[in-house]
């Protein structure tokens, strides 16, 4: 059960009679790293008030991308709307619970290093302007195999392709396992699904503001990887598991409402769209370059960013085709939104619903004018064709998203100075590992030839 109630106090007072009633007995206080990873910290319920006020320290020396070790201690300040009870737990007289939490400093200010603040202050520069933020991501994953010590093998789970249903699809009891427990902790299920590729599904989750957003990204993603492991199974947001079928992708669906109205829907254009709409899909394509690095954020995300697997490389938008990097659903009215296609689910989502936020702000602050929309299916374009249309590629490997990165102002300015140094740094030295390091397939066609 996830408590949804304004009021501090009657907030606290329903969290109490959910405890009582579901025999909670530890209480998990989560939080994430730089990276995304989900951290937490396991209490007894005698210390809820302590909890609630704010009063639990960690050292975050420990933490990646957090403290130094003379600056070490803070403290986790739960977001009493994210307690649920964990379905998985409950037993006759005893159950767990969970808080997602903000990192504070000892002064009981916000950490900065904190990804989850990082988000905070966009919904807030947004807010300044008049905005509230919704986003509707789609995170995919696959499941695969694990071996007789329960470690994930290459072995994927089924044999199934798009929207098959059993026998084919052995995963789907596990997504119905998943869908349970998600909608006891307070989700609304949208769709559930087999994917394109061998192995891989997808469920799909209601829209909400974005920090609400990200925090259900970020325990979808624990949950499914939860439940997988009671069946045996190994669920992976690895962007490409397995050369030669589609990867994993998190589609990122994003509006502005200005109190009940959607900001980007205007019933007078030929496509519904208004003025804003076009400002920030201009937002997005004039900063996605230097923002790549956080959306994609891994080695492996760039070995699916490539041609043939449905993934988009290009540069461009349209009001319905999939191969480009922006797509218009069809939906208007309230359900308006632009729909960015390049993100992984490896991605940190705080950063990543941050940094597509702040771009579409840009582009709304400056006014800028999109290209014209690209119809025609960019995948079988020549590359000539793509050159006088003037479409552009995104990068093509972490280190180039980096290079961008560090050339553009979206990702400093977006996630400030603590979070930019250490992202940074962390990224550079995960691309130096795999740059120097020995690969199989260069095992398999050098070593025997030269």
């Amino acid at each position: 059960m996830t408590v949804l109630v304004n009021n501090q106090s009657a907030v606290l007072e329903q969290i109490k009679e959910v405890i009582k009633d579901k025999c909670v007995e530890l209480l998990h206080l989560q939080f994430v790293d730089i990276e995304g990873i989900l951290k937490h910290v396991t209490v007894t319920v005698e210390q809820l008030d302590d909890v609630v006020e704010g009063k639990m320290m960690f050292d975050g020396s420990s933490i990646k991308g957090f403290s130094p070790i003379n600056k070490s201690d803070l403290y986790l300040l739960p977001d009493l709307k994210t307690f649920a009870v964990l379905p998985w737990t409950v037993e006759d007289g005893y159950s767990e619970a969970r808080f997602l939490c903000s990192v504070t400093n000892p002064d009981g200010t916000l950490f900065e290093g904190d990804t989850r603040n990082v988000l905070k202050k966009t919904v807030e520069r947004a807010a300044d302007k008049g905005y509230t933020i919704s986003v509707g991501p789609e995170l995919e994953f696959f499941l695969f195999e694990t071996d007789e010590k329960g470690y994930p093998t290459t072995e994927l789970s089924d044999k199934a392709g798009y929207f098959e249903p059993s026998p084919k699809d052995l995963g789907e009891k596990v997504r119905l396992e998943i869908y349970r427990a998600l909608k006891a902790m307070g989700f609304t299920i949208e769709a559930s699904h087999h994917e394109v590729a061998e192995g891989q599904h997808e469920i799909n989750f209601k829209y909400a503001d974005a920090l609400t957003a990200a925090d259900l990204s970020t325990t979808y993603k624990w949950v499914v990887k939860t439940v997988a492991r009671k069946y045996g199974l190994h669920a992976t947001f690895m962007p490409k598991p397995v050369f030669g079928i589609n990867g994993s992708g998190m589609h990122v669906n994003m509006s502005f409402f200005e109190g009940n109205e959607n900001a980007f829907f205007d019933p007078a254009d030929d496509l519904q769209l208004s003025e804003k709409a076009y400002q920030f899909i201009a937002g997005l394509l004039e900063n996605v370059k230097g923002f790549t690095a956080v959306t994609n954020p891994l080695v492996n995300s760039y070995k699916r960013l490539v041609p043939g697997y449905e993934a988009p490389c290009y540069l461009a938008w349209s009001a319905s085709n999939r191969s480009a990097l922006i797509r218009i659903p069809a939906k208007k009215g309230l359900a308006t939104r632009v729909e960015l296609r390049c993100p992984d689910p490896a991605s940190n989502p705080y950063l990543t619903f941050a940094v597509i936020a702040s771009a579409g702000l840009d582009g709304i602050e400056k006014e800028l004018v999109p290209p014209a929309a690209i119809n025609e299916d960019i995948f079988h374009m020549t590359e000539d064709r793509r050159a006088e249309l003037g479409i552009e590629n995104l990068p093509g490997s972490l280190e180039a998203s980096l290079e961008e990165l560090k050339a553009g102002d979206i990702a400093r300015k977006t996630l400030g100075d603590h979070v930019y140094g250490e992202y940074v740094a962390l990224k550079k030295a995960e691309w130096d590992s795999y740059r120097t390091a020995v690969h199989a397939w260069e095992i398999d066609n050098y070593h025997s030839k030269f």
